[in-house]
């Protein structure tokens, strides 16, 4: 079976051409080629599909095999893809995810696609859509306590589950000692992914990310996205904000005139290969 790595910010996945090849267990699948000792190595599988509502759809599968709904750095590694390999021509394309469609605008020099804006469409404030256990919205400040250290969550879904903290400094905040308990909370009914967010200035943060499903990973797109919304809906950052993550930088905007968010960054290929392991 023929894969290509990718990353985005370092978010790198395995992706497959599912026009041309076959994955019959892409749970099994995800968690053999995720393992970085014995199969490719990544952060989870993402297929590229054929859709009936968009251009093209995208399941994606976290290193657990567990289904995620949504991947922001896995977008714009397919619109790369896609335009790059010849599966269509149009710099502007639609893509079917389990969060919801995205509109991926492709910035093209000389043939190749630099960087990607991705409209990540309004973000989910209602606590049960999240979902997040809270007697009202949008969730700002949901006290939870891991370690007897009391942390305020803001809550924020972009077609997938985020809890976002706010911390001093994130270079050294155990981010697996808290983001593990914090996934797994019962507060949030399918777990959820953690951001622990340190604000440099109104246009500026930093983020790390504890996937759920994966564990940290050097960038999360819907993270960032969340974040900043949290990140405003706080009062700290204006609308248009740098996120600063382990693997590289995104640019988050949330549209105050249509209430969509708006992700501009790089998608970059590593290399491509052939899986003859099976599952």
């Amino acid at each position: 079976m023929r894969f290509t790595k990718m990353e985005g910010c370092g978010n790198d996945y395995i992706y497959i051409n599912c026009f041309e090849e076959v994955v019959e267990q892409p749970e099994k699948l995800a968690i053999a080629m995720s393992e970085r000792h014995f199969g490719v190595g990544a952060d989870g599988l993402v297929l590229i599909m054929p859709s009936e509502k968009a251009d093209f759809r995208m399941r994606m599968f976290n290193l657990d095999g567990s289904e995620g709904e949504m991947c922001g750095n896995a977008v714009r590694c397919i619109g790369k893809y896609t335009y790059e390999r010849g599966l269509t021509k149009k710099e502007e394309i639609s893509l079917e995810t389990a969060g919801g469609i995205k509109y991926l605008k492709c910035n093209i020099e000389k043939g190749i696609v630099k960087t990607v804006k991705v409209d990540m469409g309004e973000p989910i404030l209602a606590a049960e859509k999240i979902p997040v256990m809270h007697e009202t919205s949008p969730v700002i400040g949901k006290r939870i306590v891991i370690n007897n250290n009391e942390f305020p969550f803001t809550c924020v879904s972009m077609g997938n589950p985020h809890g976002i903290t706010f911390v001093e400094e994130t270079e050294h905040f155990p981010v697996e000692e808290y983001g593990k308990q914090v996934e797994n909370n019962p507060v949030f009914p399918r777990k959820t992914n953690v951001e622990f967010v340190q604000i440099l200035g109104r246009d500026h943060i930093k983020m790390r990310v504890w996937e759920r499903g994966s564990g940290e990973t050097l960038a999360c797109g819907t993270g960032a996205c969340a974040s900043v919304v949290a990140s405003i809906l706080n009062g700290f950052c204006d609308r248009e904000v740098k996120v600063s993550l382990l693997g590289g930088e995104l640019t988050i905007h949330w549209n105050e005139e249509d209430n969509h968010v708006y992700m501009t960054g790089p998608a970059a290929f590593s290399f491509d290969g052939v899986w003859l392991k099976g599952v």
